[in-house]
């Protein structure tokens, strides 16, 4: 009884948080759709699509991508050719080198990483609008 309660949690766990790993020397030659979390130390040519808002692509100092990635969530060590678009989250380590357009909705840049292309911010809510002043406070306040 007592096996079965943690072999039941470690599966939650495990699907919730699996991890898929392309190793140094590996070439993908094609578009890479994943959920869950990519770990890449080999090279990819083609684009890279996170599926679900908790896919986490990560980018080792020896991984390449030449070609676009979409993901929710990226740690890039790497050298990117391509447009990165990431929607929640975006490391960029000391190592990273980025050839292209970066869209992000929150970044943390790290001192020695590159960004050859143009940056922008991803509006994530809609913007906030202050209330219009009341007209009888404007009246009162001298000018």
């Amino acid at each position: 009884m007592l096996n079965r309660r943690r072999s039941d949690r470690s599966d939650r766990n495990h699907s919730s948080h699996e991890t898929s790993l392309i190793a140094r020397g590996t070439v993908i030659r094609g578009d890479l759709r994943f959920s869950g979390a990519l770990h890449l130390d080999g090279r990819i040519e083609g684009s890279v699509l996170g599926e679900g808002e908790d896919a986490v692509f990560t980018l080792s100092e020896h991984g390449h991508v030449h070609g676009e990635i979409h993901v929710p969530q990226a740690v890039i060590n790497g050298h990117v050719t391509g447009d990165v678009n990431v929607s929640v989250r975006l490391e960029l380590a000391p190592q990273a080198c980025i050839d292209g357009d970066l869209r992000y909705h929150t970044m943390e840049m790290a001192a020695g990483a590159q960004v050859n292309g143009r940056i922008s911010r991803q509006a994530g809510d809609t913007p906030r609008e202050l209330p219009a002043p009341d007209a009888e406070l404007d009246e009162a306040m001298p000018a």
